[in-house]
């Protein structure tokens, strides 16, 4: 679906130089001298790279729609991630490196999205929050009680954040699996 230059907003996917971008932020510019443009910057779907492109409101761009899958986890095999089609129960295999850091939120059943492009896998959308339980929390010094200030811990998975003081080795607590921040405590 081809759009206007200034239709661009933060969040689509674009076919742009012969490959896939995503749209991570636009800014509307009206120079005293000229036309206005769209100063778009992107990120590479495939890998990564980042680029700052103007378009002006009569440029033409190809949007692309990204096809939504859901999978289930099922196991890690080496370097593989090992997910299963919901609906027809195919195996997706993906390389670590294509969930990144967030891999070590990967749960047992856990439900995530695909995101596709042609049978491609292209994004994966964990769900925000997850529960695990703390296995190791610094103890709390003497008097840091007062101010709102946060401990180190490790989690189950091997991943280190900051928790309240109040907070205990043994215990479940929620994390936002973007940010890898402590939400709160589990119920």
């Amino acid at each position: 679906m081809k759009i206007n230059g200034n239709e661009i907003k933060p969040g689509n996917v674009l076919q742009h130089q012969e490959t896939l971008w995503a749209v991570v932020k636009v800014d509307h510019v009206k120079p005293g001298k000229g036309g206005a443009f769209a100063q778009v910057e992107m990120k590479n779907l495939i890998d990564g790279r980042k680029l700052n492109e103007r378009f002006r409101s009569e440029d033409k761009v190809e949007r692309v729609r990204l096809e939504q899958k859901d999978f289930q986890f099922l196991f890690v095999q080496e370097d593989m991630l090992i997910f299963m089609d919901t609906e027809t129960y195919e195996q997706l295999e993906l390389q670590k490196d294509f969930v990144g850091d967030r891999a070590a939120f990967l749960q047992d059943g856990m439900m995530v999205t695909v995101e596709m492009h042609e049978d491609r896998p292209i994004g994966i959308n964990l769900p925000q929050f997850v529960t695990l339980s703390i296995t190791e929390a610094d103890a709390v010094v003497k008097g840091q009680t007062q101010s709102s200030s946060y401990k180190p811990a490790i989690l189950e998975n091997g991943v280190r954040v900051l928790v309240p003081p109040f907070i205990t080795a043994g215990e479940k607590i929620i994390v936002d699996t973007t940010t890898v921040e402590y939400v709160r405590r589990a119920d």
